[in-house]
């Protein structure tokens, strides 16, 4: 844990929770240590600043690296922000980087640590839930660890795009029961046994968000 992150987190958390004043329901199914994935629906970028203010632990977040590359003062600024809520950088315009990013999220989860994912890839631009990528089933049945649903609302609404104001609205996160997947597919092949984790999660986070269920994959908006 870097000092940048021990600073930012004794700091902004609190004063994201007594401005916002989410909603937070199901905490107790969040393990209070060991590696565990917070499997969220997306819908907005502040989803990944969200999730961490809610939760005691840390969750580590995989951002985009345009965040962790600027210069000057703004691009310090960025990459200690992000750096310090606790993300790491990831080219998503490069597939060996994004392949690679898996095995970085399976040492976060080696170390014992939460990592956070949004197994639809993108946020929803039209507020229904996609269907989910096999990504996260992946890091489930090979580090072996429980997946927690979150279902979020409300977030969609605090920077809409094109404002630049953050506004104050009524956000609510709610963590569903603990999914746990190891010894359950031994002996399934390996394609079916992540297509049905990732199915069986995104049922999960669909009872906990309310949402439309799209039925199709999302695709990643030009300027996300």
């Amino acid at each position: 844990m870097t000092a940048t992150y021990s600073v930012l987190h004794s700091i902004v958390p609190p004063i994201a929770r007594t401005v916002w004043r989410p909603t937070v329901r199901g905490l107790e199914n969040v393990p209070t240590s060991g590696g565990v994935i917070l499997a969220s629906n997306h819908l907005s970028f502040v989803d990944s600043v969200v999730i961490p203010c809610v939760v005691p632990r840390k969750v580590v977040f995989l951002a985009k690296s345009d965040y962790f590359t600027g210069t000057g003062l703004k691009g310090l600024a960025s990459r200690l922000w992000f750096e310090g809520i606790g993300m790491l950088p990831v080219d998503r315009d490069d597939s060996k980087a994004a392949l690679a990013s898996l095995d970085t999220a399976l040492e976060v989860l080696g170390r014992g640590e939460a990592f956070g994912i949004y197994p639809e890839g993108t946020r929803s631009r039209d507020g229904r839930l996609y269907r989910g990528r096999t990504g996260v089933a992946h890091l489930a049945l090979t580090a072996g660890v429980p997946v927690v649903p979150v279902g979020l609302t409300g977030t969609e609404k605090v920077q809409p795009v094109g404002s630049t104001v953050p506004r104050i609205v009524p956000i609510t996160v709610e963590f569903g029961a603990p999914i746990h997947v190891a010894g359950r597919f031994d002996g399934v092949p390996q394609g079916r046994a992540r297509r049905e984790v990732t199915d069986e999660i995104m049922t999960a986070i669909q009872a906990l968000s309310g949402q439309e269920e799209a039925g199709i994959y999302n695709e990643r908006a030009p300027d996300a």
